[in-house]
């Protein structure tokens, strides 16, 4: 199920690093927020508790994974990297129960710099044991296994998306760790994905050792929500690309835009972030509009957008990237972080859909953070700190 301790998306290690480095005495608190309809049962809930006590605990780092990213990632610094040899995920940091309408009460604390690493892993494990039960009410029994997928003809199915984005001139990756519907079907999709020109590496950092291309990555929303708890809310997303350059020196040099609305980042990204950074990703709203806007903001600042790049990662399927694709054509340098479309595609899975999930950060040093986006859905946080974080961002008056 989780296979590896790298068989995680390579962000949460870059923001390790950075958290470890800049705010070691940090204690955080992560839930889990189910946004669909499917609900768990108590056989899930014990299965996941073995799953964490048992084989995520067991899990090291390996003196070939060591090798493998001292050579392949060198923004690691050392002392990171003997950090992470001797890492051991602690089972003690996650509380994990049913709730009366069968839902999952899911629950992680403990220090910032240990309890990052759990989102993923927990997200990964959560979806396949739900599909392992799922599937046993599933009428199509052709579909009812991993093997059964691939024979099926999944790793044909996500061949063609693939063909279909090349043929569009479209620069994607992988980003389906959290979601996927088990490490089986992630590891086809990267086995097959891995031959086209155009595929330019999976977040997942074991499935890139193991097929040897790129691990892709830079930050999550959690470093702006946690840099807004112990720096400033006001101009977290300042704070929080501050303090990435400073440790990453200009390396992963893509900017996230949208943890506090889009306008509050673009008031935030000045002339030096803006000419800084590589480019920035998109993750909430409308997606035109938003190139428009990236692009606009260049120009307004004397730089040409096309020496820049915007990492699109919303939701996308083969169809929205080749439309984004032809919008920014001529204007603007884009690619694709595409996820549960790869891993766990509705279309081909139809008659049991992925998992609507988030673990997110909720609180740092006893502080509720929240993430606003652009997509109001998408909103996450203790109900009276979104009220605060709307106010203080002008997008709601404080009665709102």
């Amino acid at each position: 199920m989780i296979r590896s301790i790298l068989d995680n998306d390579l962000y949460k290690f870059t923001m390790q690093m950075a958290v470890l480095e800049l705010f070691p005495d940090a204690v955080a608190e992560y839930r889990f927020i189910n946004r669909g309809a499917q609900r768990f049962t108590a056989d899930l809930v014990s299965e996941l508790r073995r799953v964490i006590d048992e084989d995520i605990s067991a899990l090291f780092l390996k003196d070939d994974e060591y090798r493998w990213l001292k050579a392949e990632c060198a923004y690691f610094k050392p002392m990171y990297l003997e950090y992470l040899r001797n890492y051991r995920f602690d089972p003690s940091e996650v509380r994990v129960c049913l709730t009366r309408d069968n839902d999952l009460d899911l629950r992680i604390s403990g220090p910032w710099h240990k309890t990052i690493l759990w989102e993923i892993v927990l997200m990964a494990a959560v979806s396949e044991l739900y599909f392992n039960t799922a599937e046993e009410q599933c009428n199509d029994s052709s579909r009812m296994q991993p093997e059964g997928y691939v024979t099926a003809g999944y790793g044909s199915f996500i061949w063609e998306i693939g063909r279909e984005l090349e043929a569009a001139e479209c620069t994607f990756s992988d980003f389906g760790t959290r979601r996927r519907r088990s490490f089986e079907i992630h590891e086809q999709v990267v086995r097959t994905l891995v031959k086209l020109k155009s595929f330019s590496g999976t977040s997942n950092v074991f499935l890139a050792m193991l097929y040897g291309t790129r691990p892709i990555g830079t930050v999550g929303h959690e470093w702006f929500m946690g840099n807004s708890a112990l720096v400033g809310l006001r101009n977290a997303n300042l704070f929080a690309l501050e303090n990435w350059a400073g440790i990453y020196k200009g390396e992963l040099g893509i900017a996230l835009s949208d943890t506090f609305g889009s306008e509050a980042f673009f008031a935030n990204f000045n002339l030096k972030l803006s000419k800084l950074y590589d480019g920035v990703r998109h993750d909430s709203g409308d997606p035109l509009r938003f190139a428009d806007r990236v692009i606009e903001h260049y120009r307004s600042l004397g730089i040409d957008p096309l020496k820049k790049i915007i990492v699109f990662s919303d939701s996308l399927h083969a169809r929205e990237a080749v439309r984004i694709r032809e919008h920014c054509r001529g204007r603007i340098h884009c690619t694709f972080g595409i996820g549960t479309s790869l891993t766990n595609n509705p279309e081909f899975f139809r008659l049991s859909p992925p998992l609507n999930m988030v673990i997110k950060l909720h609180a740092v040093n006893g502080i509720p953070v929240v993430k606003l986006s652009d997509d109001e859905g998408k909103e996450t946080g203790d109900i009276e700190a979104l009220r605060v974080a709307h106010y203080i961002f002008g997008r709601k008056g404080p009665d709102k």
